[in-house]
């Protein structure tokens, strides 16, 4: 009989689903040498966030089939080793979208109608009617940055309550926004009108204190802000002062950028003007039960030789199927990774092309690839090889799937094209000998180049001087090249120059850039 082992504190209702075809043993609070010690022991291993399943655990881990993080955020598994011992790693990833976009709906309301700070008054002896005088949601309108499972239900409820809705998700289309009953605007619009902001976006490099003092003071004093999603999202000291100063009305934050919140922020000093919760977006008792069964069950299944549904890594695969694909799986993320950035934004469509020897091969797996990469600067971490395909679908991208055998530069090939807000463009990649990732083309233009961290790519005119003033532009901005390599089809015709970088480039020399003679275009690509 297979061996299940529990590390965290699961419900009940998960352990029972387990016990039907595996041996139980449930640990708690395991010292990690401990575990290392016992998983070999084990066929699964079911944790929440308090276990960090590291390398050294993975590695010693002979018998594991599958890791189950009953919850979102696997950020305390070692994925990649995972994937590279042939672990399926599963979450749960819907399982408390209910609870979470519930909570920020609370927020609003408890925020509008004082209710924290009048529980407390009558509590304590009085009976102040007159300073706990609220707002009414109904009429108002609700602006919700991010469009995604969470804030789609939250628009679902709240138009349900009267509520007029806004959206700002440069990632989803505008049919889909309708489907849900949202008009789709830019963010400077959203924040402008909005009479509440609620966020549901991941915490990125693009998003870390996306709401600013500049942003706090487009808002009107009457807005109120609801987060309920990540900290550091907000600029929580420029938000104090903007509550302080009566810029805006209020604000309503379950999610801060350092948790537990600190003794001395100022945060806490605002009274009535602010709601603040520790972090209790998914603390429902069903969504606990949801996430114990939905990761049981996957477990249970893979243990009967059946397919997870929520597998973060790569699922579903049989292991020769796996062998073969694998390389193609990485060659196809990236080439997706890398012409969704050079599209841009909101990606209404994505051809996939399998060429050569790949024409022959099962097509699935390579396009979910693909589109794993295409959206993995807009969903971070939340895309995986079981949702991206939903998450294209829900974004209203269109896929579009050929094979053409007759293309024979390489053994195999992939060759993808989008359609986004930059315009529609085209990848090409190929595998050289031990797997090694040849970029071939970009734009129809022919390169071979490997893919790197930081990649600047320009359309110009085929014309003497151009890469001498783009490397002296760089150079005075102390931007290191790596390698370049220009593609061309005819002499002093159009064409594509690929820069790899050592850093990627500081801001504003994007815009110097095209304005050197004979650059027509320029894109910068992070991988």
């Amino acid at each position: 009989m297979s061996k299940v082992l529990v590390s965290d504190s699961i419900d009940q209702v998960g352990i029972d689903i387990l016990s039907q075809v595996a041996q139980v043993d449930v640990k708690i609070g395991l010292p990690p040498e401990e575990l290392v010690r016992i998983i070999p022991e084990y066929d699964a291993l079911m944790i929440r966030s308090g276990t960090h399943v590291t390398q050294e655990i993975i590695e010693a881990a002979n018998n594991l089939k599958i890791i189950g993080r009953a919850g979102v955020g696997v950020d305390n598994v070692d994925i990649p080793a995972a994937t590279r011992k042939g672990i399926v790693v599963v979450n749960s990833p819907q399982g408390n979208t209910i609870a979470a976009a519930e909570h920020a709906l609370t927020m609003m309301l408890s925020m509008s109608r004082y209710v924290p700070d009048a529980n407390q008054s009558v509590k304590t002896g009085q009976w102040d009617r007159k300073s706990f005088v609220g707002v009414e949601v109904y009429k108002k309108t609700l602006g919700i940055v991010g469009l995604g499972k969470i804030g789609s239900h939250v628009a679902a409820v709240a138009k349900a309550m009267g509520m007029k809705l806004l959206a700002y998700d440069p990632f989803i289309s505008q049919e889909r926004a309708d489907q849900i009953g949202c008009r789709l605007v830019d963010l400077d619009l959203l924040i402008q009108e909005s009479d509440y902001i609620t966020l549901h976006i991941p915490k990125t490099k693009e998003t870390y204190h996306l709401f600013n003092a500049e942003v706090f003071a487009k808002m009107k004093p009457t807005a109120r802000l609801i987060n309920c999603a990540r900290g550091g999202v907000i600029d929580e000291t420029a938000l104090a002062d903007a509550l302080r100063t009566g810029q805006i009305a209020g604000a309503a934050l379950d999610v801060f950028e350092n948790e537990p919140l600190e003794a001395d922020s100022s945060l806490r000093e605002l009274g009535s003007k602010i709601v603040l919760t520790p972090h209790l977006g998914a603390s429902t008792e069903e969504a606990q039960v949801n996430v114990a069964i939905d990761v049981a069950e996957q477990i249970r299944d893979v243990l009967l030789g059946l397919p997870a549904r929520s597998a973060v890594n790569i699922p579903g695969l049989y292991p020769d199927v796996l062998e073969k694909l694998k390389p193609y799986l990485q060659l196809a993320e990236t080439l997706g990774n890398l012409v969704g950035q050079l599209a841009g934004g909101r990606v209404d469509f994505l051809d996939v092309r399998l060429q050569g020897e790949l024409a022959g091969t099962s097509s699935q797996a390579v396009v979910v690839a693909s589109l794993k990469g295409l959206l993995s600067q807009a969903l971070r971490e939340r895309v995986n090889y079981v949702n991206a395909g939903i998450e294209a679908k829900e974004r209203g991208i269109r896929v579009i799937e050929t094979r053409d055998a007759s293309v024979t530069d390489y053994t195999g090939s992939l060759h993808l094209e989008a359609k986004g807000s930059l315009g529609t463009h085209s990848v090409t990649g190929a595998l050289l000998g031990d797997h090694e990732i040849r970029i071939t083309s970009v734009d129809d233009f022919p390169i071979n180049v490997p893919p790197t961290r930081y990649m600047l790519f320009t359309l110009h005119r085929d014309v003497p001087g151009i890469i001498g003033n783009i490397g002296s532009l760089l150079g005075r901005f102390n931007v290191n090249i790596a390698s370049m390599q220009v593609g061309r089809k005819i002499v002093r015709g159009e064409a594509v120059m690929v820069l790899s970088l050592d850093d990627p480039l500081p801001e504003g020399i994007l815009a110097e850039i095209i304005k050197v003679s004979g650059i027509r275009d320029a894109y910068t690509v992070t991988l």
